[in-house]
């Protein structure tokens, strides 16, 4: 279960040995999680806490993408190892087979066609949760649409 206490553990730990790609990566998200808890005015769940780590990885993947265009290989990889150490606290993924196999007993079951992609996408959400990338999610049920 991921956690503040966690990832503040991680934090010392990461200080302690002296890694300073992750203190500032770690540092960040913790900002990010205290800041979320505060404008909640609640403790957050650990889906909270999975949904903003997803949000961090999403934004170190847009920034690599974007310092490769112009670039920038350096920040690039600097951006890529952030990921990495933030990918760590995701729950494992599910396998691509898996969700193909999902998707193919949800279009069957409800005869999904091309034009209903966001009601397929919203019931493959709701068995899949945050066991894959939604990225990929759409991709696949996309291809299986078509």
């Amino acid at each position: 279960m991921i956690s503040l206490q966690q990832i503040e553990s991680d934090l010392t730990a990461a200080m302690k040995a002296k890694n300073q790609l992750a203190v500032d990566t770690l540092r960040g998200l913790k900002v990010r999680l205290q800041n979320e808890k505060i404008s909640k005015m609640r403790d957050l769940t650990e889906a909270d806490v999975i949904a903003l780590v997803k949000s961090e990885i999403k934004r170190r993947k847009e920034a690599v993408e974007s310092f490769t265009a112009g670039g920038r290989s350096d920040m690039a990889e600097k951006e890529q190892a952030e990921a990495k150490i933030l990918e760590g606290y995701m729950p494992a993924q599910m396998p691509r087979q898996e969700i193909v196999k999902i998707i193919d007993e949800i279009i069957t079951q409800n005869s999904f066609a091309a034009a209903d992609f966001g009601k397929a996408m919203g019931k493959l959400k709701a068995q899949v949760g945050n066991l894959a990338d939604g990225s990929l999610m759409a991709k696949l049920l996309k291809e299986k649409l078509k």
